[in-house]
């Protein structure tokens, strides 16, 4: 959603639900072909339109729902500088 990559030890704003918190990209564990569905675990970034999993460090908890059986517990996480959302999840 940026032109900037997300990575490792990036500094963050998570908007969940109705809270806002602070996170910390621990780690970025892989990315994902869309075409192949291969996981690429040697990347250490994701880019724009990149889907992949990250690992947070949250200083609020989430709650966690399937997306199947509740799509409205989402994440939007922002880039606190900009005020540009990076992600979502």
């Amino acid at each position: 959603m940026t032109t900037e990559p997300l990575r490792p030890r990036q500094k963050l704003a998570i908007k969940h639900t109705t809270r806002l918190g602070r996170a910390l990209i621990k780690d970025v564990q892989y990315r994902l072909d869309v075409n192949s569905l291969h996981r690429d675990q040697e990347t250490k970034e994701l880019g724009l339109n990149e889907i992949g999993r990250v690992q947070l460090r949250t200083t609020v908890p989430l709650l966690c729902d399937p997306y199947s059986k509740n799509c409205t517990t989402n994440s939007v996480i922002i880039d606190e500088t900009t005020g540009v959302t990076v992600g979502t999840g």
